[in-house]
């Protein structure tokens, strides 16, 4: 675009039109100071003070790569849609810093912030910005869905150190059509007919190439004694994998919650013309597949693959989500909570935290729904009153519950059963 087109005083539609100028495919402009963005607000200013601006870009991907049974096939399109937001997001900084406006562009995806991973690896939710942005809604599959291109987008964005008079608003309704198409399409059961995602489920089996799949590779490593033991925990194709994803890029396992998604003006025609066919030419290849799934013995997940898709290779694995602190610990339980391992449990919890992190909370679990709440209230069932750094090796088995007794690390104040049937709801 000829820069005197666009207006010496910033606006929202310099900034959009300038965003597709350079590729974007649709876009949306918001403060930081967003209520939709009050949770990313402290990490967007961590990495530019000087923030106030998001310019969050849309990118399409093509819809038959991702529906592809061949992984490698949807892999490259995630791969390539997403480097083209990267550089569209890049030529927007060029852009603005050739005109003295200060941008800056953080990842659509890969790299991120990983200090304190798992807790939070990322800058910008770019989801939730989207939806601030009025580029979409997120359906129960939880990813964005666009009024026009469905959910076949990937996400990006720049961050502006100047005001804009406008902003956009969210859109006023969802294009999700809640056909539970992605809930039938899940190999591991992680999207729940009733709205409730086991995110667990989903990182175990769909990351476990990368992030915290690969940690545990590299422990795998460390604990073997010899190339035969290595192999009876990682197949030939598995380690061979690994090192596709180091060099290509990250492989995901599964996007088919995305694959047989429907929505969008762009994509549901073919879902209008014949639901039966449509099922049958995109849904049931991906059902049918023969493949590994990766699960945690003992989960909803493992139980939902033996039931659902007997034909599917179960491969235990540990949890891709470690705990490395307290604060861990209480923040990401919603994350592990394995509804269908608490039925018959209803018991409320008191947890005292001491030494190297000083917490307390509260952590109630009824009718298969978890809840977590900062400091002691109510009449506890059991107290667990525990050292933060022994916690921590407890949940990482390095350390006994008998000897975490035995040593004072750990004491408890109730029935000890109860503290049994917690770590069924959160199987590692």
């Amino acid at each position: 675009m000829d820069m005197a087109v666009i207006e010496q005083k910033l606006t929202a539609q310099s900034l959009n039109d300038l965003a597709r100028s350079l590729g974007a495919d649709d876009s949306g402009v918001v403060s930081i100071d967003d209520p939709l963005l009050e949770e990313d607000r402290p990490f967007i200013l961590r990495a530019f003070p000087a923030a106030r601006t998001l310019i969050v870009l849309l990118g399409r991907m093509h819809r038959e790569p991702v529906r592809s049974p061949a992984r490698s096939v949807a892999n490259l399109e995630f791969h390539s849609a997403g480097h083209a937001i990267d550089e569209t997001a890049r030529a927007v900084v060029r852009h603005l810093e050739d005109r003295g406006i200060r941008a800056l562009n953080p990842a659509m995806a890969f790299p991120m912030e990983l200090d304190s991973f798992p807790e939070r690896g990322w800058i910008v939710s770019y989801k939730r910005a989207a939806e601030a942005a009025g580029l979409g809604r997120m359906g129960i599959h939880r990813n964005l869905i666009h009024p026009t291109f469905g959910n076949f987008v990937l996400l990006g964005g720049v961050l502006v150190a100047e005001d804009v008079a406008e902003h956009a608003t969210p859109i006023d309704f969802n294009p999700c059509m809640e056909c539970k198409l992605c809930v039938a399409a899940c190999p591991v059961g992680a999207i729940k007919s009733d709205g409730y995602f086991d995110f667990s489920a989903c990182m175990n089996h769909n990351y476990q190439q990368f992030m915290g799949g690969f940690a545990n590779f590299v422990e795998d490593i460390a604990d073997s004694g010899s190339a035969a033991a290595f192999r009876q925990k990682n197949s030939y194709s598995e380690t061979v994998s690994r090192w596709q994803s180091l060099s290509y890029g990250p492989n995901y396992n599964a996007a088919y919650c995305m694959a047989v998604c429907p929505a969008g003006t762009d994509v549901i025609g073919p879902y209008q013309a014949s639901k039966a066919q449509y099922l049958k030419s995109i849904v049931d290849p991906l059902q049918k597949k023969e493949e590994p799934v990766y699960v945690v013995k003992g989960s909803d997940a493992a139980d939902y693959v033996a039931k659902r898709f007997p034909h599917k290779r179960q491969r235990f694995v540990r949890s891709s989500l470690k705990v490395t602190s307290v604060n861990g610990f209480l923040g990401g339980m919603r994350h592990v909570f394995q509804p269908g391992k608490a039925k018959g449990l209803n018991a409320v919890y008191h947890f005292i935290f001491t030494g190297s992190e000083t917490r307390s909370a509260t952590v109630s679990i009824s009718n298969g729904r978890l809840t977590v709440d900062d400091g002691l209230s109510g009449l506890p069932d059991i107290t667990i009153r525990a050292d933060a750094r022994g916690w921590v090796r407890f949940l990482a088995k390095e350390i006994s519950l008998v000897r975490f007794i035995a040593t004072g690390g750990l004491r408890i104040r109730g029935k000890p059963s109860l503290l049994a049937a917690f770590g069924k709801c959160f199987p590692s």
